[in-house]
């Protein structure tokens, strides 16, 4: 167990060195977790189920900030744009990766979406802190680029964390034919219905009189998103996890921006301070896998080019997706770059194959599961410093200063 937490401390460590010098923290995380493991120190015999757990906590915590990151009114004011610019590059992207995955990395079709999946989604980690930094230099405002970018950010998370769940799924789906065929749609209807339920009571419960209500209801709503990732792995349909947490935050996330004396942002702000616990331990978990005595430089080299050519499809796609807005040349160039940085969800869906083939003793799944994982950290490495800081240094190019 001291092994575990020097682990999550060094990587904290890491972190703040690594933004001391200009760079995201996720990436000395992620080295610090490299580090660790070549150097003979990540042997955390009996500790999987601990380490399975943590996971499983970073990616609810991702879920419900996703589904709380989704605003009603942006969605119905852009809808078209934002629809537009989820689902064309996501499909061009997730298209790319499986075939090239098919036959560079030699992956089975199913297992090249995954991956697809994976990759596609957009770090709202990296994301929201340069629209931060915008908001500061007073920048994209006017034609609504920072609400855009938030939203596709949400919208493009939701829609890969869901699918992953459908098709992780599927793979390790043990009935028939008919069952694996059925296993998705079901699982919709049952996340979306008790997401529906457990968002609508989340507006009532505990009461808006009861002391520490803030508290209270962000404990209400992590027990919730825990119940519907373990609920629906207990009744055989894992793909409602994902989407009935995303459901639950949404849901009372939207009714709670309703109630003039309630501030969504505080179950937000709890949810981001968690986050700062389970980022180094998500980060230098998924470090933690890449061992360089196993590691092929091939698989390294193969997954380095599906990831390029793949995200040259996402780039070519996602301006495609602006035309027909009101955006200059630039702002449709700087929008289309804001889906290149990949972090924070690849972190948490990432290693979700693996610790699943893990647990099911499923000897078939593991390698694929494992060049799932380090393309995944290939991903993180490449696009996650390279995206803020191409994002960063172009906005006062690109973009327009707000008017007074």
């Amino acid at each position: 167990m001291m092994r575990l937490c020097f682990l999550f401390i060094g990587a904290q460590m890491a972190g703040v060195l690594c933004t001391l010098v200009g760079l995201p923290d996720m990436l000395g995380m992620l080295f610090w977790g490299v580090l660790y493991t070549n150097v003979g120190l990540a042997d955390f015999t009996g500790l999987l189920r601990v380490e399975a757990f943590l996971r499983d906590m970073a990616l609810i915590n991702i879920m419900l900030l996703a589904g709380l990151g989704l605003d009603y009114d942006a969605l119905k004011k852009l809808f078209r744009v934002i629809m537009q610019l989820t689902v064309v590059p996501t499909v061009a992207e997730v298209v790319a990766i499986t075939v090239l995955s098919r036959y560079l990395l030699d992956l089975p079709w199913l297992w090249g979406v995954l991956l697809g999946l994976v990759i596609t989604a957009i770090s709202p980690n990296v994301v929201v802190t340069v629209m931060l930094r915008l908001a500061e230099q007073g920048l994209g405002k006017s034609k609504g680029i920072r609400t855009m970018i938030l939203a596709t950010t949400s919208c493009n998370d939701v829609l890969a964390i869901f699918l992953f769940g459908v098709i992780l799924g599927v793979i390790f789906s043990t009935g028939n034919l008919t069952s694996q065929i059925l296993q998705g749609p079901i699982g919709i209807v049952i996340g979306l219905v008790f997401g529906g339920a457990c968002g609508l009571l989340l507006l009532y419960l505990p009461s808006y009189q009861a002391k520490y209500t803030n508290g209270l209801r962000f404990t209400v709503t992590i027990l919730a998103g825990t119940l519907a990732v373990v609920g629906s792995r207990l009744v055989g349909y894992p793909s409602a996890g994902a989407l009935g947490c995303i459901m639950t935050s949404f849901v009372a996330g939207t009714g709670w921006k309703r109630r003039l004396d309630y501030d969504t942002n505080e179950v937000g702000a709890y949810l981001d301070l968690l986050w700062k616990f389970l980022k180094p331990v998500s980060f230098s978990l998924i470090g933690k896998e890449v061992n360089f005595d196993v590691l092929e430089g091939s698989m390294v080299l193969y997954g380095t080019i599906t990831l390029l050519v793949a995200v040259v499809f996402r780039l070519i796609f996602s301006y495609l997706s602006t035309l027909g807005s009101d955006l200059n040349w630039k702002e449709k160039a700087y929008v289309t770059l804001s889906g290149f940085p990949k972090a924070t969800v690849q972190a948490a869906l990432g290693p979700a194959a693996l610790d699943l083939a893990r647990s099911l003793n499923a000897t078939a799944e593991l390698e694929r599961a494992q060049t799932v994982l380090i393309v995944t950290v290939v991903a993180i490495i490449l696009t996650a410093p390279l995206g803020a800081l191409l994002m960063v240094k172009l906005a006062p190019r690109w973009l327009k200063k707000d008017p007074v």
